[in-house]
């Protein structure tokens, strides 16, 4: 159980955990507005939203989201880094604001956290689900997963993040995130700065344990189980969660989900093309 812990006026609050944590939210828009609720990547935090939340909130809804435990704002805990943990604050911070009818849109890890909280503890509170450059059904290759990333690959995000947090995660932005390692790009500085900025911010502990977390956890029945209308979006150069192992196996697994696929465009796509994405996120959840 969560306690309130901001006040009604306050467009930013934090809640409590059971565990004494400490989780961030920001909550714009009319109580009688339609929430949209947005999870965020790793090792990021609700500020990556900022320029869907203000689109949205242009729109009319209701917009809000969190800081994950151990991420930007929320407190360091040190332990509960794992789905069932994040599905848990989510179910936490929908019932204590009393969301229904809500729409939830979730981002790489954020998507993996979404979608075990809609299959989990969305029924009754829930109308649609929006996955963009999400982690399910499952990134790690498996014998039932062939198609998925060797353990090396997180072992390596793990040694990295250990060895030098800073200059990891200030290569991850200029880099494969956003598609700036590919010819012809061109990166921006401030996104850079303001991505390694939210990663700083968080725990370097809860990070280092979220890739387990995003990487191994298997969403396949999760996906199952969900019954409302889900739009996947990916890029095809997502160079963080590799498409072919990803979105469309999602959107066969979910009974009633809808795969697009946008050429060329890279993991951090909300990000790079917000108007394309706000546009089609904005049909979806319209229709």
């Amino acid at each position: 159980m969560l306690s309130h812990t901001g006040n009604a006026t306050d467009p930013t609050s934090f809640i409590a955990t059971s565990d004494g944590g400490q989780i961030f939210y920001r909550d714009w828009g009319a109580k009688s507005a339609q929430p949209i609720v947005f999870h965020h990547g790793w090792p990021l935090s609700s500020d990556d939203w900022e320029s869907q939340m203000l689109h949205f909130l242009g729109k009319g809804y209701r917009v809000i989201a969190h800081d994950r435990r151990g991420h930007g704002r929320s407190s360091q805990a040190v332990d509960g880094h794992d789905m069932d943990h994040y599905a848990a604050d989510v179910a936490a911070l929908a019932a204590h604001l009393d969301l229904r009818n809500a729409i939830h849109v979730g981002h790489s890890t954020g998507g993996g956290e979404a979608t075990r909280y809609v299959a989990r503890f969305g029924r009754g509170r829930v109308a649609r689900l929006i996955l963009i450059g999400a982690v399910p059904p499952l990134m790690l290759k498996t014998t039932g997963n062939p198609g998925g990333l060797p353990i090396e690959v997180f072992d390596g995000l793990r040694q990295q993040l250990a060895a030098n947090r800073s200059q990891f995660y200030f290569e991850f932005a200029s880099g494969p995130f956003y598609g700036y390692n590919r010819p012809g790009a061109k990166p921006s500085q401030a996104v850079i700065w303001n991505w390694w900025r939210q990663g700083m911010m968080g725990s370097a502990k809860a990070h280092y344990e979220c890739v387990k977390a995003f990487s191994e956890t298997d969403f396949s029945d999760d996906l199952k189980n969900i019954t409302v209308p889900t739009l996947v979006l990916h890029g095809s150069d997502d160079q963080i969660v590799p498409v072919a192992d990803s979105a469309p196996l999602s959107a066969k697994l979910l009974k009633h989900g809808t795969l697009k696929i946008y050429e060329h465009l890279p993991h951090g796509l909300c990000t790079t093309h917000p108007d394309t994405v706000n546009a089609d996120v904005l049909k979806f959840i319209s229709a």
